[in-house]
């Protein structure tokens, strides 16, 4: 598998960068509410890589075609793995440091005025693919064939989380690095985009409709 051009994926990891801090930041501009705006640069990136990335594509295809129950079956499982992980952290980290309730807090108000039934979609059919099509399918791939698997690894793990930095959440900070590891780790190991779909969807929506933590 031949890896991107470099300068092809330098352009669409700071395109991506320049799209997300702003998310995070600002949350909303008018009814474009966080929600949109999230499905709106994972379709705009996703669409992107998929156009400039042929290999990704072959790629796809073969995963979606081998072993496509057993991956839904891993993705669930480690699905909950990460939420009884995540539900560790919480509870020790509010015993522990007085600011978790407010940081907690300011990820949840994410929700806005947004309806439930619309984040859940959003999530099913988007956010939660869109976001291992991107940052594990197409940027981890491509810097691991350039860098290494491990390295590879690292460093879109590193980017992941560091997107999320000028909020001042450390909260929010560690639960994109504690994810971004445990993602990008079933990444690396199996190379299923499918199974990283399934595990980081239900996630998603677990812990911001059905068993949040608040």
């Amino acid at each position: 598998m031949r890896p991107l051009k470099l300068n092809q994926l330098i352009s669409v990891t700071l395109m991506a960068i320049s799209l997300f801090v702003p998310l995070f930041i600002v949350q909303s501009i008018g009814k474009f509410d966080f929600w949109w705006w999230m499905s709106s640069n994972l379709f705009l990136l996703i669409t992107l890589s998929l156009i400039i990335d042929v290999s990704y594509r072959d790629m796809l295809r073969k995963d979606l075609s081998e072993g496509f129950l057993k991956k839904i079956l891993f993705g669930l499982i480690s699905a909950g793995i990460l939420y009884l992980f995540f539900a560790a952290g919480n509870y020790i980290s509010r015993l522990i440091f007085d600011f978790v309730d407010t940081d907690i807090s300011r990820i949840y108000g994410f929700k806005g005025d947004a309806l439930p039934l619309r984040i859940l979609l959003l999530m099913t059919f988007i956010i939660g693919p869109g976001e291992e099509l991107f940052w594990r399918g197409f940027l981890q791939r491509n810097i691991a064939l350039r860098i290494g698997d491990v390295n590879g690894y690292f460093l879109t793990t590193v980017i992941y989380a560091g997107i999320h930095i000028l909020t001042g959440n450390l909260m929010l900070v560690l639960a994109a690095l504690v994810a971004g590891l445990f993602w990008g780790w079933i990444y690396m190991k199996y190379k299923s985009i499918v199974m990283n779909m399934v595990s980081h969807t239900i996630w998603d929506i677990t812990v911001f409709l059905i068993l949040p933590f608040h």
